[in-house]
């Protein structure tokens, strides 16, 4: 009679780190921390080529402890920007929640696989992970092998190197150089496209924009809006008219309007102001519209 199946500890270590890396991520109390940085690096790096790598080689014998490292890392290397080049022909495109999905997903989705044909050999045979014991193989393979001196100091700068990259590649990761500053101001018509801005108005009925704001300022900033039709200004609520944004927040409303006069080919200027100048617009957009007079 067949023993109980034990769970792969590696394979479980990777799907919990990937629902780690979720949480750090999703989780808005957890995301500013430094460890989503550092978490998602290995989420990127290595995981998704880890499990890939365990589908593909279930035995043992197929690979060594140092070869499957580095395969893994090589498998990571090349997925990635496939899922990404994927991405962008998708209606989500390569935004940091689809890019988390598809890795997620893709990882997880292999750890199964991984576990099923690794289910299929002998249990002598599988490939499982013994911490311990791959730290001590690993030692024997690089220090005590009888290969010669300069087999073993290739090794040991292979591995050196590889360390040094992914730290060097964490550090600048997790501590990015700031880019250039600007903010994001942009309209859009009723449902929410580039393509159908309302330019016929009634006097004195509602028209409707979405307008939305990105700070890439590298800094919070107090933002005031204004709507002017040919130069005066037309009421909007206070919540709409002072906006605070965090670096890389948005914001994103319906903004309603009444043309109080009539008249053709009228500008309606669309404004913002930051908290350093109040009387130059830091950003403007406009509409021509036509208003005539209520029947």
């Amino acid at each position: 009679m067949a023993g109980k199946r034990k769970l792969p500890l590696d394979l479980l270590f990777v799907a919990g780190f990937v629902l780690l890396t979720d949480i750090f991520v999703l989780v808005p109390v957890l995301s500013g921390n430094f460890l989503r940085t550092y978490l998602g690096i290995f989420l990127v790096l290595f995981l998704p080529g880890y499990a890939l790598t365990g589908a593909i080689f279930p035995a043992k014998k197929d690979l060594e402890g140092i070869e499957r490292a580095v395969v893994s890392l090589g498998l990571s290397i090349a997925v990635v920007p496939i899922m990404g080049f994927g991405l962008n022909y998708t209606i989500w495109g390569i935004r940091e929640i689809p890019v988390l999905t598809g890795l997620s997903v893709f990882t997880l989705f292999m750890c199964t696989v991984a576990y099923y044909m690794r289910s299929l050999l002998p249990e002598d045979e599988k490939f499982e992970v013994s911490f311990k014991a791959s730290f001590l193989n690993t030692k024997t393979e690089i220090l005590e092998k009888p290969e010669s001196k300069v087999d073993k100091a290739l090794a040991v700068i292979l591995i050196f190197l590889i360390l040094i990259s992914v730290g060097g590649l964490a550090y600048i990761i997790g501590t990015p150089k700031e880019g250039d500053h600007f903010t994001e101001f942009y309209i859009l018509g009723i449902n929410r496209t580039t393509g159908d801005y309302p330019t016929e108005f009634v006097q004195g009925e509602n028209g409707t924009v979405f307008v939305g704001i990105i700070n890439h300022e590298y800094r919070p900033v107090d933002y005031t809006m204004e709507i002017r039709l040919e130069n005066k200004s037309l009421p909007l609520p206070k919540n709409q008219r002072h906006v605070r944004l965090e670096h890389n927040m948005s914001w994103e409303e319906p903004v309603t309007f009444a043309p109080p006069v009539e008249g053709n080919n009228m500008k309606l200027d669309f404004l913002i102001f930051n908290e350093t100048e109040k009387t130059v617009p830091y950003r403007d957009l406009h509409l021509w519209i036509n208003v005539t007079k209520e029947a």
